[in-house]
């Protein structure tokens, strides 16, 4: 009796499985009556012997672009002032006066330390002193010398006398030349007394305070180093290979235009819309490349009216050799590359119906995730995603490519500098 339930159960386990079965069966076959794409007649050759049509492929397109590309070579530096001054005392005294503060601007000839000069003025007071009592002799030896030659006249006496009289002359006039020199010396001493700036700069440290003594030539701190800060420069090195396009760039045909132009990027900054880019112009490039690095030592030189650049800063610096004008610019993950052969699927539209074409092409530069290539027009729709599976020839659906919005922002970036260099060249 029990053995009745457990196989009406099992018979009806059967059944339902079955009945699935046939059930999944009968939903394929309608599947494949509704779609004849994948039905076996149409897979079959047409009566000319050609196989069926291939299936039409989504890609992602974009489009070339065409703008002025500058090609630039960036380097790391360092900026550094075209002239620093330490200033030492020349004489030895006590500090009277501090007439400047720390980190204060300073004009050319600003007294900056008044010593203590009173001993100095002494000397020059002593030496003028002696400068005119030896003029006074002189004078008195004159009128001896002129007495003699007279009485020689009237042969009163010998010329021996008058020989006398002009040695005496002549040894009094170099006498008078050795305190007009002394009086000279005694003046430069007292101008030590004064320290003036020796030109445009900003001050350092203060080494001293009034009271303090100074020692002439002392190997001890400086009283103030003067930095001059504009215009300013930021030296740098570059590798040996770079040497050539570099002196290619640097020596135009225009003798007043010669120099490179380059530019400053300051490590976290950002330019405000209306704000210039900081640009100077390459001023040096070393007579020899250091063998043990390979690098040449390059400075540019920048204008710093606004001290935006400050020496010892590390900064970046871009120069721009040259400007492909009108060139086409597309993402380099569009170009396949097999072997030394570069091209990219070009969408070609007759009618409605679209096809991909294999375009060689050519790379002229590349740029973050840019390449600007010939080969290839302004406006063409280049496949960017989906080409993988792509043949010459295939048909194709486009869709726009989703682009990476670096770099987007690098290509409106690259545009605005091309567009800067361009405007800054064309300025006298």
């Amino acid at each position: 009796m029990r053995r009745q339930p457990i196989a009406v159960f099992l018979t009806l386990i059967a059944l339902a499985i079955a009945a699935g079965w046939w059930w999944k069966k009968t939903e394929a076959a309608a599947k494949a009556a509704a779609d004849p794409s994948h039905s076996t007649a149409s897979k079959a050759p047409s009566k000319d012997g050609r196989a069926g049509a291939a299936p039409v492929q989504m890609v992602g397109v974009v489009s070339a672009l065409q703008m002025d590309v500058p090609v630039t070579l960036e380097a790391s530096g360092t900026v550094t002032a075209l002239k620093t001054v330490d200033l030492r005392a020349q004489t030895t005294s006590t500090i009277k006066e501090v007439l400047i503060k720390e980190g204060q601007d300073v004009r050319r000839g600003d007294l900056l330390f008044r010593f203590d000069e009173r001993a100095d003025r002494a000397n020059l007071d002593k030496a003028r002193a002696q400068l005119a009592r030896d003029r006074a002799t002189l004078a008195d030896l004159d009128r001896q010398y002129k007495r003699a030659k007279d009485l020689l006249a009237q042969n009163f006496v010998a010329q021996g006398a008058v020989d006398t009289a002009l040695a005496n002359l002549e040894g009094q006039r170099a006498l008078i030349q050795s305190d007009e020199a002394a009086v000279q010396s005694a003046q430069i001493a007292l101008s030590y007394n004064e320290i003036r700036a020796p030109m445009n700069g900003r001050s350092g440290i203060i080494n001293g305070v009034p009271g303090s003594l100074v020692q002439a030539n002392a190997s001890t701190l400086p009283l103030v180093s003067i930095t001059q800060l504009d215009p300013i420069a930021v030296g740098f090195a570059l590798p040996e290979t770079q040497l050539a396009p570099l002196l290619r760039a640097s020596s135009p045909k225009d003798a007043a235009k010669s120099a490179l132009q380059a530019q400053v990027l300051l490590p976290g900054a950002k330019l405000k819309p209306d704000e210039p880019p900081l640009l100077g112009r390459v001023s040096f490039v070393d007579n020899l490349v250091d063998s043990t690095t390979g690098t040449i030592k390059v400075k540019a030189e920048f204008e710093n009216s606004q001290h935006k650049l400050w020496p010892g800063q590390y900064v970046q610096i871009r120069m721009t050799l040259r400007t492909l004008k009108d060139a086409v610019v597309i993402p380099q993950a569009a170009i396949i590359q097999r072997g030394n052969e570069r091209s990219v699927y070009i969408v070609e539209t007759q009618g409605e119906a679209k096809t991909a074409q294999l375009k060689p092409v050519q790379i002229r530069h590349v740029f973050g995730e840019m390449a600007a290539v010939d080969g290839i027009s302004a406006g063409a729709q280049v496949v960017l995603d989906g080409k993988q599976n792509l043949r010459p020839g295939g048909s194709v659906k486009t869709q726009a490519a989703a682009v990476n919005p670096a770099a987007a922002a690098a290509l409106a970036k690259r545009a605005a500098s091309a567009a800067s260099a361009s405007a800054s060249a064309a300025q006298p």
